[in-house]
């Protein structure tokens, strides 16, 4: 039997390929039996142990429940974050964490349709484009396109969390990617808006002062009810778990969205846009 040997200092990846083969050793399980337990395929956990493929955040709380490492210092979980940090603005792993349990989900965004609303085409043209500028590297585009994809399957759990997102109306009239790539945006955001566990609004132009937000804003509330806030700089983003700062918040959050137009007439906007895409 092959048995490629791993460096663990070569990268983080590494690391966690590596670390995944200790625990499993540990187990004294052979790689077709933990890949029985995960729910994966063995060729899976190989290519995950060896380096050869990045592990997902899904893959990453599998094994976390699997060795019952779950919140501790050296869980998978973790270890994913680290991989990932790279890529991402700081906080935002830590924030990826907590969104993939939350039973409730509020977002506001100017100027791009946030994640966990956007298609893969319009998702990958922001991440080509910060290439472009040089902002990160191929790699990190590529990284970044991953995890938004998976934390839009998360989203898609037996039971999926309430989410709730209101855009301002640049979101809708900025064209990315051309005019089919925005189309198919636009067309998302419609279908989106009619799944039962949503609620789509935009804030118009129109509204002026009345908009009570004026940067990017997530709201998670969790199974026990408490609200985390998340907020994002150009630099970095900032999660916020004191009630004190969090609550007001959340009642600024309310104020706008009872100001935003209502999802009929949100979804009646997104459509004469599309329409008007040249």
């Amino acid at each position: 039997m092959n048995r490629k040997e791993l460096n663990p200092d070569s990268s983080p990846q590494a690391a966690f390929g590596a670390h995944l083969r200790s625990m499993r050793e540990t187990h004294g399980w052979t790689q077709e039996e933990l890949a029985k337990l995960m729910e994966y395929s063995s060729a899976h956990v190989s290519s995950v142990e060896t380096g050869r493929k990045l592990s997902t955040l899904r893959f990453a709380r599998t094994a976390d429940r699997v060795f019952g490492t779950a919140g501790a210092q050296e869980s998978f979980e973790r270890k994913w974050r680290e991989i990932r940090q790279g890529s991402l603005l700081e906080g935002f792993p830590e924030y990826v964490g907590y969104e993939g349990r939350a039973v409730e989900l509020r977002v506001f965004d100017i100027g791009i349709v946030p994640g966990l609303l956007q298609t893969p085409e319009y998702a990958q043209v922001l991440a080509d484009s910060a290439v472009r500028r040089g902002a990160i590297t191929p790699e990190q585009a590529t990284e970044r396109v991953s995890v938004l994809t998976e934390r839009q399957q998360e989203l898609q759990r037996s039971r999926p969390p309430m989410v709730f997102v209101v855009l301002d109306e640049s979101c809708v009239r900025r064209t990315v990617g051309g005019r089919d790539v925005m189309s198919a945006q636009l067309d998302h955001l419609v279908q989106f808006a009619a799944r039962p566990t949503t609620m789509l609004q935009v804030a118009p132009f129109d509204m002026g002062e009345r908009r009570s937000l004026n940067l990017p804003v997530h709201l998670l509330t969790m199974a026990d009810r408490s609200v985390i806030a998340y907020t994002e700089s150009q630099a970095q983003g900032s999660l916020d778990r004191e009630a004190t700062s969090v609550h007001p918040l959340l009642t600024t959050y309310h104020q706008l969205q009872a100001e935003a137009l209502s999802q009929a007439a949100t979804v009646a906007m997104i459509e004469e846009a599309r329409k008007g895409i040249q």
